[in-house]
């Protein structure tokens, strides 16, 4: 990911991801195809929520930071979208695997 910085960077890297998704899909997929391209954007989903939750939470400081400067700010933020994607990828807040759940039912 080239940009890392808020909101933006979260929804581009889950378009991202559901582009990819759709396009290593087949004209005719079959159910693996389908459950890993749906475990992929899940994934990538519970990634972008999580890097909001963590922006949110360090926006809501009680005092002011004694060394508060842009490139702290900016290192910050690749560290939680570091930490976002290292949550996801392990199942961290089971966000994916509820997605998941939810939309890999059979009617």
């Amino acid at each position: 990911m080239t940009q890392v910085s808020g909101i933006g960077s979260g929804q581009a890297a889950f378009a991202a991801a559901m582009q990819g998704a759709r396009a290593e899909t087949p004209a005719a997929p079959n159910a693996s195809d389908d459950r890993a391209a749906l475990e992929k954007a899940a994934k990538a989903f519970e990634a972008v929520f999580t890097r909001q939750l963590l922006s949110s939470m360090r926006q809501a400081s009680l005092g002011e930071e004694i060394s508060g400067s842009s490139g702290l700010d900016q290192f910050r933020e690749m560290q939680d979208a570091h930490m976002a994607e290292g949550l996801a990828s392990k199942g961290g807040l089971g966000i994916a695997e509820l997605i998941l759940q939810q939309l890999d039912r059979k009617p």
